[in-house]
């Protein structure tokens, strides 16, 4: 995740293709620059060395190697040398693009991805979109685009060989763990809006709401939903939270707030003072009726975040599967020249204490299955309904 100010992002969708931006940017304390030790002289020459030879002697060296483009790259190489793939950077142009990103709205493929153990992994499939409808699922690895293989490559250079016009194609082969053989997808990409929110009211009175992501836009969609389907009459509410890679820290931490009414949400833990946050429930929930959410593989981050905090305060049941497991903080440090550095300041833990981060959130019932649009082959949301009724009749006999 990353925060900028008071915002957070965090998600496995860092270096995805929808990789979120931020609204505003956390500007780095100039005093820091003389608390680390100044490059050596004789590292300082090194790097002048290996300019002068690259600009002297590289084929195409005097036209088309710019100090603009040496400079990032030795950015990017300091970056690279943490081994940790959230922590990276970007230039000019990728920032703004990340910023009008969040906004909920960009050119691809729908797709959210993240890296582990040095693999491509897709997180989640955003609903109606092209990686949706050819099938994309959670934890396939990508391993070749178009005529490369990508193994080894940054996240941000996979987010820009994936991303393209709208009307363009790309080809993509992924692994996937219950196939032999390399999977190929051909995907045209689009112009894709996200709706985040989505609702409406099942029978017996089930009031669900699906949140497949935490943008701008969700608090505000999530609390008329509620108040909506409360004017309908529902009983209790089912969360969906599969597939949902995470978003902004503190659109999920006020949803939270809504749902919650004391006690901590989340807390984030790092080197240094900023990064040890506490966020609290305050007095006062949108609605005190019956819950229950669905995590699954493709729940990450935020919603690890939503889902660990309602179960560890006992409010809601969680049903599904072990959800994705990305409990990392990254914020955004605006550089001078408008590039910047998404670094890993903290790991998050729920109320309970739990660090999910490469383990992820356990649901209360397992249900094996996949998230489908078929409701009646959706095997983890008619369990969720069930034990979701369950609660709804239990609170019932108590008002009696």
């Amino acid at each position: 995740m990353f925060r900028r100010a008071r915002d957070v992002f965090i998600g496995a969708v860092v270096g995805a293709l929808l990789v979120g931006g931020v609204l505003s940017a956390v500007a780095f304390n100039e005093m820091d620059l003389f608390k680390s030790a100044p490059f050596s002289f004789q590292n300082l020459w090194l790097m002048k060395q290996a300019r002068v030879i690259l600009e002297t002697y590289h084929v195409d060296g005097e036209e088309h190697i710019s100090e603009t483009e040496l400079l990032h790259g030795a950015i990017k190489g300091m970056v690279s040398s943490l081994k940790d793939p959230y922590t990276r950077f970007v230039d000019p142009d990728e920032l703004k693009e990340e910023e009008i990103e969040l906004q909920g709205e960009y050119g691809g493929l729908g797709i959210y991805i993240g890296q582990r153990d040095g693999k491509t992994l897709v997180v989640s499939p955003i609903e109606d979109t092209p990686a949706d409808r050819v099938g994309l699922k959670p934890k396939d690895q990508i391993v070749k685009i178009d005529d490369e293989v990508i193994l080894g490559w940054p996240q941000n250079e996979v987010v820009h060989a994936l991303r393209g016009e709208p009307g363009t194609k790309v080809v993509i082969w992924v692994r996937r763990e219950s196939e032999d053989e390399l999977l190929k997808f051909e995907i045209e990409r689009e112009s894709i809006k996200i709706q985040t929110v989505k609702s409406e009211l099942l029978q017996d009175r089930i009031g669900l709401v699906r949140i497949t992501q935490f943008n701008l836009k969700t608090l505000p969609d999530f609390r008329k939903a509620v108040h909506d389907l409360t004017g309908e009459g529902t009983g209790g509410f089912l969360i969906d939270l599969r597939n949902n890679p995470g978003g902004l820290l503190n659109s999920c931490v006020e949803i939270a707030d809504l749902l919650l009414d004391d006690g901590v949400i989340v807390s984030t833990r790092g080197r240094f003072d900023r990064a040890n946050e506490v966020y609290y429930a305050r007095k006062g929930t949108i609605t005190d009726l019956p819950m229950a959410v669905l995590i699954n593989e493709g729940s990450a981050s935020a919603s690890e975040i939503l889902a660990g905090a309602l179960k560890d305060h006992g409010r809601a049941v969680i049903v599904g599967k072990q959800s994705f497991g990305k409990g990392s903080v990254q914020t955004l440090f605006n550089l001078s020249d408008s590039s910047g550095i998404f670094v890993t300041i903290a790991k998050y833990y729920t109320p309970a204490g739990t660090v999910i981060d490469k383990v992820g959130l356990s649901p209360d019932i397992e249900v094996e299955g996949e998230f489908v649009k078929d409701r009646e082959s959706d095997a983890q949301m008619k369990r969720a309904i069930l034990e979701l009724q369950g609660l709804i009749d239990g609170k019932k006999e108590e008002s009696r």
